[in-house]
């Protein structure tokens, strides 16, 4: 997601505003975030973008509800990991079922366990660089980066020292996730789409 200038009347200068406002907010443009006390308009997402988006929420979240592992929001919904970290709306996340109370009306209150981005060609630098930084420092588990024009996927998982881990994938091309308990997947899929029906026999779901 890329930054935008935020619109003002006549020259004025743009006004600052906490988070607590900025949740309270009632302006036009809602697939926004909240950093350094502004709110930042998000560009339009590509029709590739929504399509991965789209599958990925289906697929993840017939697992998880299947196992009732937890919960999955999804963007234009808040994520505020810290006091003093950004106010992030993530494309995907998802919370374990014993941190669901961590989850308000309009915004997560602590880190997810899980955070997917889908890159678009204008958003690499703050999804690979200041996204990663910032869900570093505020404590999420796993981190999912997933690039639709250059079809591929990257997936971090947080150490012991706090600092995000690459993992290195296999030659079957499967990544097993450490947060969404039991849940593997064929990178393949997220690039063909491979139904549901196809993805609930591979995972023997009845």
């Amino acid at each position: 997601m890329t930054r935008l200038a935020l619109p003002t009347a006549r020259g004025k200068t743009r006004s600052r505003m906490t988070y607590e406002q900025f949740l309270q907010w009632d302006g036009d443009n809602q697939h926004v975030e909240w950093v350094n006390g502004e709110v930042v308009p998000m560009t339009p997402i590509s029709d590739e973008h929504n399509l991965l988006s789209t599958y990925l929420i289906r697929l993840l979240g017939e697992f998880v509800e299947h196992f009732g592992l937890g919960q999955i929001r999804t963007d234009p919904f808040q994520m505020k990991t810290g006091p003093d970290l950004p106010g992030r709306a993530p494309d995907i996340l998802f919370v374990t079922r014993r941190r669901a109370n961590l989850i308000r009306k309009t915004y997560l209150d602590g880190p997810a366990d899980l955070v997917i981005e889908i890159i678009s060609p204008d958003s690499r630098t703050i999804d690979r660089v200041t996204k990663f930084r910032e869900y570093e420092q505020g404590g999420v588990r796993e981190y999912w980066l997933l690039d639709p024009e250059r079809r591929r996927a990257e997936f971090y998982r947080r150490g012991r020292d706090g600092r995000f881990r690459l993992i290195q994938l296999g030659d079957d091309g499967i990544y097993r996730s450490a947060v969404v308990r039991g849940l593997w997947l064929h990178i393949d899929w997220l690039w063909a789409r491979t139904t549901l029906t196809e993805v609930r026999r591979e995972w023997s779901l009845s």
